[in-house]
């Protein structure tokens, strides 16, 4: 079985008769939004090149309106479920060519409807949480921005005072220490404490014997060393006798 014929979808519908302008060239336009967002297909008429789009953008519009003040439907929710291009009248003119010739020139004209409905519960919910999150996004841009352009203000109004402008904080990682008050923890700090003084009273002590036995060695070295010339002083006194 066939579908429904274009003519009979269900829908609001605003029609347009007799544009100026071909309905292959209204036709290339049509393709762009059928089956859009009522919005997104305004946003893609509205920067499109064709001259045709000018034209459709009014008619989408006057549907849109027609939807919202007859069949009081929210235009939020509409889509653009048809949209088709039919010849209409073509006004045949002449144009002279050269020996006497003549060329025929064809002004066509088309009728143009577009048809807008009512979205599914899926798709619209879909849609709005879409566009729920492009107005989050497009807020928090907005609010980085108006943030950076006072810090820039503030800081231009420091310089101009000549006041240092304040560096970024950069934080450490923290490290974990005991936890103060802990019996153990004191039990273990005094117990390091204690045992450093030992090491270093043994460390002085053991310096001092070392010290001790040095100068003991010299001195028995320099009496060794002083024995021998006594003896010869001693002979040399007895020679002279």
């Amino acid at each position: 079985m066939t579908g429904p014929k274009t003519n009979e979808r269900e829908g609001t519908r605003a029609v347009l008769r007799n544009a100026h302008m071909s309905a292959f060239k209204v036709r290339e336009v049509l393709d762009l939004v059928r089956g859009l967002p009522v919005h997104e297909a305004a946003d893609i008429l509205r920067f499109s090149e064709r001259d045709a789009a000018r034209t459709v953008g009014k008619l989408l519009a006057s549907a849109v309106a027609n939807a919202e003040n007859n069949d009081e439907l929210d235009p939020e929710s509409l889509f653009v479920s048809a949209c088709y291009a039919d010849e209409g009248t073509t006004a045949k003119r002449w144009r002279p060519r050269a020996r006497g010739r003549a060329t025929r020139i064809r002004k066509r004209t088309s009728h143009i409807t577009v048809i807008v409905s009512l979205l599914a519960e899926d798709e619209l919910e879909r849609l709005r949480s879409r566009r729920r999150a492009e107005q989050l996004a497009q807020r928090a841009r907005r609010v980085a921005g108006a943030r950076r352009s006072a810090d820039d203000t503030r800081n231009r109004a420091d310089r101009r005072r000549g006041v240092p402008i304040e560096e970024p904080v950069i934080e450490e990682p923290a490290v974990e220490e005991p936890v103060a008050g802990h019996p153990g923890d004191v039990a273990l700090a005094d117990g390091a404490e204690d045992a450093a003084e030992d090491m270093v009273n043994e460390g002085g002590a053991a310096d001092e014997s070392e010290t001790e036995v040095q100068a003991g060695t010299v001195g028995e070295a320099a009496d060794e060393e002083a024995t021998p010339g006594e003896a010869e002083a001693e002979t040399l006194e007895g020679d002279d006798k």
